[in-house]
């Protein structure tokens, strides 16, 4: 059996006059994440581990910020073709552990959400899902609510 394990990492500068989604979720704050697309930065980590598990590059060979096709694209688009790319290979999702860095806002009361959208698109369950959070404890571009990182490990079985 050809088990496969992958990583991801995105990074996005928070900004005043913009939304965030994170997880394919609307979160409420006074900040936005800035980027060519919606700026999902736990999606875009998502699926830079699948694609990482399945050796297929990373999500800016897929969909680049260069292209005026993935200008404000929803990121659960992008998630949605990556999960295409990965059948496409012959692979499934076994699950997805991800985490979210950021001073604010909690977004606890929006993780079973995340998980419920992710899940929808991906095929898996929300079982299948681990949306975790932590802040850095005021330090650095995130403790400043300069920016916002994700992290995603995501785990690969053949068809």
């Amino acid at each position: 059996m050809n088990i496969r394990i992958g990583q991801g990492v995105d990074f996005h500068q928070l900004v005043e006059g913009r939304d965030l989604w994170l997880g394919g979720v609307k979160v409420p704050h006074i900040k936005g994440a800035l980027g060519h697309s919606d700026a999902d930065v736990l999606l875009h980590a998502i699926c830079d581990a699948l694609l990482g598990a399945a050796a297929l590059g990373d999500i800016g060979m897929h969909f680049p910020d260069t292209s005026s096709e993935f200008k404000d694209i929803d990121s659960k688009i992008l998630l949605k073709r990556t999960c295409a790319l990965i059948t496409k290979e012959g692979y499934r999702i076994g699950n997805i552990d991800a985490s979210l860095c950021l001073q604010a806002p909690k977004i606890k009361p929006y993780v079973a959400q995340m998980q419920e959208v992710i899940a929808g698109i991906a095929g898996i369950t929300i079982k299948d899902i681990s949306i975790k959070a932590t802040t850095t404890e005021k330090l650095g571009f995130v403790g400043r609510e300069e920016g916002v990182v994700a992290y995603a490990s995501a785990l690969l079985f053949p068809l």
